[in-house]
Formats: structure tokens, sequence, C-alpha cells
């Protein structure tokens, strides 16, 4: 547990728990911080992937079936314990829709709410076109990354970090294009809301396709800032009372 999940603050009388999924070559530095800043209603889990962090020497996932086996396995026991939303930025949220459909299809356990942020719809053209974009040439090559990506960010001055990062990343793009998913094959598969976040200055994701998905609201935010918006402490503060009033609202 301790391995794959950072919680810098437990609150066992939580209400609901709240899983979030960092983007490409992350860690949980910034998304386990949010533990802090939720009052006692909301506990905080951040998934540690392979290959970063405290598992910086085991080898990265091979592919999205064995991290979602991973993710999955670990975490059963308390999913199934209390209420739980996901919040996944990025390529981090079609892990977490990964998860999410794996939860729902095989334990008959969905979340409360989905929240979604700078990621395209996982039954849209524009997901199966970045699917097909061709992986940068070099491993250090984080501009490239960047750009396959399509996300708009300031680049970190220090070689050796971005280097790490481009190698982090490049790893899980590769677990990315290794996710499928066929709308056609099934039912509407979720319920609950959905909640979509953007910054004004990334890319546009294309997120309509959410509304196939569930059978619930789903509702779209842009906030100022670039690719990572989320890391302004005013769109911080934001997301954190939004995230906070869907939870409280929904039927716990």
């Amino acid at each position: 547990m301790e391995k794959l999940v950072a919680c810098v603050q437990k609150k066992p009388n939580a209400l609901c728990r709240l899983i979030c999924f960092p983007w490409a070559g992350g860690g949980t530095s910034q998304l386990a911080q949010w533990g802090r800043l939720f009052n006692d209603t909301v506990e905080v889990f951040c998934i540690r992937l392979p290959g970063r962090e405290t598992r910086l020497g085991e080898p990265f996932p091979k592919d999205m079936t064995s991290l979602v086996n991973e993710i999955t396995s670990v975490l059963l026991k308390e999913l199934k314990e209390k209420p739980f939303a996901f919040f996944g930025h990025s390529l981090g949220m079609y892990t977490s829709f990964a998860v999410a459909l794996h939860l729902k299809q095989k334990y008959g356990l969905e979340p409360v709410h989905l929240f979604i942020s700078a990621a395209h719809a996982p039954n849209s053209a524009a997901h199966l076109a970045l699917k097909s974009t061709p992986m940068p040439d070099r491993n250090s090559d984080l501009v490239a990354c960047v750009e396959m990506l399509g996300g708009n960010f300031e680049l970190p001055s220090n070689e050796d970090f971005r280097r790490n990062m481009a190698l982090a990343f490049r790893e899980d793009a590769k677990v990315f294009k290794t996710f499928s998913f066929e709308k056609a094959d099934m039912n509407t598969p979720f319920s609950c809301d959905v909640t979509c976040f953007r910054g004004s200055d990334d890319k546009i994701y294309d997120v309509q396709g959410w509304q196939e998905l569930t059978n619930g609201d789903v509702s779209f935010y842009d906030l100022p800032g670039d690719h990572f918006y989320l890391l302004k402490p005013s769109n911080e503060s934001f997301l954190i009372k939004h995230i906070t009033t869907c939870i409280e609202n929904a039927s716990l």
C-alpha cells in the first residue's frame, strides 16, 4: 500500500477518498499535498507508479493492463470500504479511466465522481490520433515529448531533471499507447457525474465524448493557465473547493 500510494494526511473518518493519478512522467509530490488542503470529509491518495520516487529501482510498467491490475489489487479493500472519486490529469486520466472501467466491470464498483483534467475523452477521434502519434526518437528530448502530448508549459531548466522526466514521460506514454477502449462493445459504462477541467492557454481537448460514457451530468471548466494550470495556487484553490462540493453533493 505505502509503495503504490502517497497519503500525506490520513483521515480515517473521511466520508470519501479522492484517488489522484498524476500526469505522464510525474510523481506524487504535487497532488499528494492536496491531502492537507481538503477538509476532513476527503482523504487523498496519490498513485505512485514504478520507476520514480521511492520506486525508482523498479522497472517501469510494461502496459496498461498490468498497471491497472496492480492498482486494483492493492486498493480493492479500501475502495470497497468507503465511497471514492478519481482525479486524473493528462495521460494520468487514461489510467484513472482504465482502473474505473475495470472496477465497474469486474467488481461492480464505481467512483462517485470522475474528475478529468487536460485530456481527451477516451472514445474520441482525438484520443485515437494521440495514440498514433510517433514517439520522439531520443529519450532525452523532453520538448518532443511535450509536443507529442500537445500540452504547453514551462520546461524545467535543470538538465538532469529534464532528462529523467523525459525518460519517465516516454515510458508512461508507451503504457498509454497500450490502452484501448471501444465504446461500441458495451452499454454506457458509468452512472456517476463527470467534471472536465483544462487550462485556457492549453490545447483544446475533445471532451464531449464523456456524455456518451455516463448517465450522470457532465460539466466543463476552463481555468487560466497552460497544461499545468492546476499548479497555480488560485486554480488549486478552485479545484479543491469545487471537488469538495461535488463529493459532498454526491449520494455517499
